[in-house]
Parts: C-alpha cells; sequence; structure tokens
C-alpha cells in the first residue's frame, strides 16, 4: 500500500547518518548546498553507501547556474553515472534542458538509459521550464520515475496549488515529489492539497549545512 515518505537532501556524511537514524525513507546525496547542489565525490559516495541501509540517491550536477550542458558536461555526468552504478547507488537526479527552456529529450533519454535500471528523478530544473503541461509530458517520456519540484515557486508553501495541478496532470504516471522549503511548519498544508507521495527536505534549521534530528522526526511525525 502506497503511503507518505521522506527523503532527505544531505550535503555531507554527518546529515546522510543523521537522516538514517531519525527516520528518513531515502536521501539525496550532493555537495555544494550554496549551489543548488552538485555531483558528490567518490570518496564520500563510498563513504555513505558503506554504512547507509536505507536508500541512497546521488544527484548528478556538474556545476551550478543553468541547466543547459555542453557536450563535455554531458560525458562528465556519462561517467559519473556509470561509475556510482557500480557502487551501489539506488538511483540518480538530475535535469537538462534546452536553452529555450524546453527539456532536452536527447540527452535526458540517454542519461535515464545509462542509469538503467535505476530509478531517475527529474530535479528541480522543473522549476524553470517555460511551459510545465509540454515538459510533464516530455519528463515522463523520458522515463523519469520522479520530478522534484517546489511548483515553480520560491517554496512549497507557495506553490502548493501548482504542485496539486502538476500532480492531477501526472496521474500517476510519475511521482510529484515536493521539495524547495519544505519544513514540518509548512508540510501538514501540502498534505492537505496532495495525494500519497514522497515528501523532500533537507532539514536543514541553521547555518551549519547538516540536517537537524529533530526536524527530520518531525516531518517523519506528519507522514
Amino acid at each position: 500500500m502506497k503511503k507518505n515518505q521522506l527523503e532527505i537532501a544531505c550535503f555531507n556524511y554527518e546529515s546522510a547518518m543523521i537522516a538514517q537514524e531519525n527516520g528518513a525513507d531515502r536521501i539525496e546525496l550532493c555537495e555544494n548546498m550554496k549551489l543548488g547542489g552538485t555531483t558528490p565525490n567518490s570518496i564520500l559516495v563510498v563513504k555513505v553507501r558503506e554504512n547507509l541501509n536505507i536508500k541512497m540517491h546521488v544527484i548528478i550536477r556538474p556545476r551550478g547556474g543553468d541547466f543547459v550542458y555542453s557536450d563535455e558536461e554531458l560525458i562528465e555526468m556519462k561517467q559519473d553515472i556509470k561509475q556510482y552504478k557500480k557502487l551501489g547507488v539506488d538511483g540518480f537526479v538530475f535535469g537538462i534542458l534546452k536553452e529555450n527552456g524546453k527539456v532536452n529529450k536527447k540527452q535526458n533519454k540517454e542519461l535515464v538509459h545509462l542509469a538503467h535500471p535505476l530509478s531517475c528523478t527529474f530535479h528541480r530544473a522543473f522549476d524553470v521550464v517555460k511551459d510545465v503541461e509540454k515538459s510533464l509530458e516530455d519528463v515522463i517520456d523520458c522515463g523519469f520515475e520522479t520530478i522534484l519540484t517546489s511548483g515553480q515557486c520560491v517554496n512549497v508553501a507557495e506553490g502548493v496549488l501548482a504542485l496539486k495541478r502538476i500532480q492531477e496532470l501526472a496521474k500517476n504516471r510519475v511521482e510529484i515529489m515536493p521539495g524547495g522549503g519544505l519544513r514540518s511548519s509548512n508540510i501538514k498544508l501540502l498534505q492537505e492539497h496532495l495525494d500519497l507521495t514522497f515528501y523532500h527536505s533537507s532539514a536543514i534549521t541553521d547555518d551549519s549545512e547538516i540536517a537537524n534530528p529533530e526536524e527530520i522526526k518531525e516531518l517523519r511525525n506528519f507522514l
């Protein structure tokens, strides 16, 4: 039976362990919080994988900034997926756009195919696409299982009605995972509008870049 679940974005080893110890169902491992999350280095991936029993998705994003990538950057992303598949991760998180704000179906399909049979999440590049309905169909067509989005707003609380609409348009063909400013203080608002899904939060409540165990417990209590 489907139920609400919790993914914690972890920018370091400490957060990954805190997420596991306090009830997260899955982590998204990345580095460089100030850049919005970039591909973690292999030493961190190995260390976390060796000590983590819950599922672990890894972001594949070679740099901060926009989501339009050069041929060289695409090659780097492919190499990271190949390497991390061998290290036993459970899925990948990425998203590639064209300069006109459309989903780059060709490049995304290449990465999804390379990641197979592991699950792929289209990350918050979705929050800057030009046409939400067309982009939703494109992401589904590429083979992604999940879309991480704030509903194209500053945070999930402001984007709640857009998230509801996107979830309705998706018709269970892809999971819509709310993320971006999700906290225990606003998760109830989202649950009032959304069907069962994964919820995504860094659970960071100070300047430390380390997840707050109490915040994870609070989020967990609402699920």
